[in-house]
């Protein structure tokens, strides 16, 4: 893929994460507290509906997506839909009457920007060679992450006007989504033949497949799903944990969490960015999944025995790298051992997102019984941090030694 066509890749990727991600972390909150303020609870119920309805949408859309005919190609409507339904979704949220209505909104925003993130995954799949994967996976992996910082700076200089506040990400995403689609031609598809009739029995089944046939990818999802969920118990209740270790209130240690979170997105952005392209430039994927799993197991026992403030961050610092590295290695080898590229793309990278998103949704569900596994009421935050580490190291030895389709 030509270099300048990656740029416009990496900016659309960019600016889909803004337009999803900044009304996850601001927006949201300021409207939902102006519309029944006191009621923060409702915030997570609706970001939950949000989650569950990208879960069970997108290996349906993959599935549509792989089988798209047109003038466009199979992925530009995608893109397109989904910019226009997500800008859509944030007019609806910018002026929902009540926390029904700004539900929602935010369901469409996560179907409508959800789509056109599968989407741009979906042309990596497609365009990129192996020596570009890391690399592609690298830049998109930092720019996610770059791009809700940038998003809440961005929004909070039009914080009094209800409707730009939500709008301003929309359209930065729009707009680069606009230009990849008119810069980066795809073929017209009409022309080719579908493989298989789409039934509602088939459809069904985009969320399935045979592990056997695919044994690499099948082994692959595991040391995901594994690795994520003990990334998933360290983030639910980050908070929490530093007021516990510090004697603090929650209102005390907020700007310590975000001084811990601007130090977590630089060590993040290098271990991206370094792994992608070192992984690409050496021909390897497996030692970078078993050593991000590594440094994940030594930043959560320094965490686990820290008790005071530069241990912490020093803890966190080394997790978020750890978790940085392993994802730009995971998201090459995904491409590397896609089954049925040709066809099925859309669909097998769909699944793909499963496998970090449950455990998302499962690990702040488990995670209290292991802090209420203390002696005396204390919060047993050491052993929380010590199985979050257990499984990242998990997860980095099943991808080292069963995954054998790549190096």
């Amino acid at each position: 893929m030509a270099g300048g066509h990656v740029a416009l890749l990496v900016a659309a990727t960019f600016g889909v994460a803004m337009a999803l991600m900044v009304p996850m972390a601001f927006s949201l909150a300021l409207r939902a507290d102006r519309l029944a303020p006191g009621h923060a609870a409702a915030v997570g119920y609706i970001l939950g509906i949000g989650s569950a309805l990208s879960l069970v949408t997108a290996p349906p859309i993959g599935t549509f997506s792989d089988r798209t005919r047109s003038r466009l190609g199979r992925r530009a409507p995608y893109l397109i839909g989904g910019g226009l339904l997500g800008t859509a979704a944030l007019v609806t949220m910018a002026y929902a009457p009540n926390l029904p209505v700004l539900g929602l909104g935010w369901a469409m925003a996560t179907l409508g920007w959800g789509t056109a993130l599968g989407a741009l995954g979906n042309i990596q799949a497609d365009r990129l060679p192996p020596s570009q994967r890391g690399k592609v996976a690298g830049l998109t992996g930092a720019t996610t992450m770059v791009a809700p910082v940038v998003g809440v700076l961005l929004v909070g200089t039009v914080s009094h006007d209800h409707l730009l506040v939500f709008l301003l990400p929309g359209v930065v995403g729009l707009v680069l989504l606009t230009l990849l689609v008119v810069c980066v031609r795809e073929e017209d598809t009409r022309a080719e033949s579908v493989p298989v009739a789409l039934t509602t029995g088939r459809l069904l089944r985009s969320y399935l497949f045979d592990p056997r046939a695919y044994p690499d990818f099948s082994w692959h999802l595991l040391a995901r799903f594994v690795f994520y969920y003990g990334q998933s118990l360290y983030t639910s209740f980050v908070t929490f944990f530093y007021a516990d270790r510090l004697g603090l209130t929650l209102t005390e240690v907020s700007g310590l969490v975000a001084v811990s979170g601007g130090i977590s997105v630089l060590a993040m952005t290098a271990g991206t960015l370094g792994s992608g392209f070192l992984s690409d430039r050496l021909g390897r994927r497996r030692p970078f999944a078993l050593g991000a799993a590594a440094i994940f197991l030594s930043g959560a026992a320094v965490s686990a025995s820290a008790h005071a403030l530069a241990g912490l961050l020093a803890g966190a610092a080394l997790m978020n790298l750890g978790i940085a590295v392993f994802s730009a290695s995971s998201q090459a080898t995904v491409l590397d051992i896609l089954p049925e590229r040709e066809t099925d793309a859309g669909r097998f990278l769909a699944i793909v997102t499963l496998s970090q998103k449950i455990p998302g949704a499962l690990a702040p569900l488990t995670a209290p019984l292991l802090i209420a596994a203390g002696t005396a009421g204390e919060e047993n935050y050491t052993l929380l941090y010590l199985s979050s580490g257990a499984l990242g190291l998990l997860g980095g030895l099943i991808a080292f030694r069963r995954v054998r389709g790549v190096r």
